[in-house]
C-alpha cells in the first residue's frame, strides 16, 4: 500500500492481470495523497474487507465478466457485493463496470459490436462524462441494473451508468501511452482480427494523452463528489 497523508482516502484497486494496471487512476489517487492498496486478485490469495476502504476500483480484464469459471471471480463478486452493502463507492472500469452491472441486477454478455479505438459517446450528463473520445477495447457489453441512470451510451450500447454510489464505465479512462504499448504487445492478435492498425493506435494515444488525462480527472473528481467519497464522516475512507 502506498503511504498515506493525514486523513488520506484509502482506496483499493483490483487488478486482474499484469498488462492491465490502473494507469491514470493511480496518478489521480497519488495527486489526492490517497493510501492505495493494489490487489492482484489473479495471483494474491488474501482476505480483503470492503469496509476498510473509502473507494474501490475494479479494473478491466481480458476475461469476460460473465465467466463464472474464472478462479478469482467469486472473491471479487463477494468484495463488490460487500462494498454495495456497506455503501462503499465503487468505480468499475470496463470489466469492472460490467461486473458491477451484473451484480446489481443487470446482465453482461458478448457484444455484437466490439469496439477498439478512440470513440465518442453520447453523454446524458456532460458534467460527469464528456463526449470523449474515450478509449475502448472490449468485446462484451452489459445491460444497466434496474433503477440505474445511464449517463452515456453509443451505438454499441451503454457506456456509463450510475447506481447509488457506483459508477460503471465501458471505456478505459485509465489508459496511458505506456499501457497502450503493453496492450499492443500482449493483445496484438485482437487488433489483427479487428483490422486495427497498432501504429496508428499508439500514435493517436500519444497525441491525445493530455486531453485524455484532463477528461479522466473530470470524471474521477465528479464521481468522488457525487458519491460523497470525500465525506470526512465516512470512517472507512480515512486512515486510522
Amino acid at each position: 500500500m502506498t503511504a498515506p497523508g493525514s486523513g488520506a482516502l484509502r482506496a483499493l484497486v483490483v487488478q486482474h492481470e499484469e498488462p492491465t494496471p490502473a494507469g491514470l487512476v493511480m496518478d489521480w489517487l497519488g495527486e489526492r495523497n490517497a493510501a492505495v492498496d493494489v490487489w492482484r486478485i489473479d495471483v494474491e490469495d488474501r482476505e480483503v474487507d470492503a469496509r476498510d476502504y473509502g473507494l474501490i476500483v475494479p479494473l478491466g480484464s481480458e476475461h469476460p465478466a460473465y465467466d463464472d469459471t474464472i478462479p478469482w471471480l467469486e472473491p471479487e463478486k463477494r468484495l463488490l457485493l460487500d462494498a454495495t452493502d456497506a455503501d462503499v463507492p465503487v468505480l468499475g472500469i470496463c470489466f469492472g463496470g460490467q461486473l458491477m452491472a451484473r451484480l446489481l441486477g443487470g446482465d453482461a454478455f458478448r457484444s455484437e459490436m466490439p469496439e477498439i479505438g478512440w470513440l465518442p459517446t453520447r453523454t446524458h450528463d456532460a458534467d460527469l462524462v464528456s463526449e470523449g473520445p474515450w478509449f475502448q477495447w472490449h468485446f462484451d457489453t452489459f445491460t444497466p441494473p434496474p433503477g440505474a441512470e445511464v449517463v452515456a451510451d453509443n451505438e454499441a450500447g451503454p457506456q456509463a451508468f450510475v447506481a447509488g454510489r457506483c459508477l460503471g464505465v465501458q471505456f478505459h479512462p485509465e489508459v496511458t501511452p505506456r499501457i497502450m504499448e503493453d496492450w499492443v504487445r500482449a493483445y496484438r492478435h485482437e487488433l489483427d482480427a479487428e483490422g486495427v492498425d497498432p501504429d496508428g493506435l499508439l500514435e493517436e494515444t500519444r497525441r491525445r494523452a493530455g486531453a485524455a488525462r484532463a477528461q479522466a480527472w473530470r470524471l474521477f473528481d465528479g464521481f468522488m463528489e457525487r458519491a460523497g467519497a470525500d465525506d470526512a464522516t465516512r470512517a472507512s475512507a480515512l486512515e486510522g
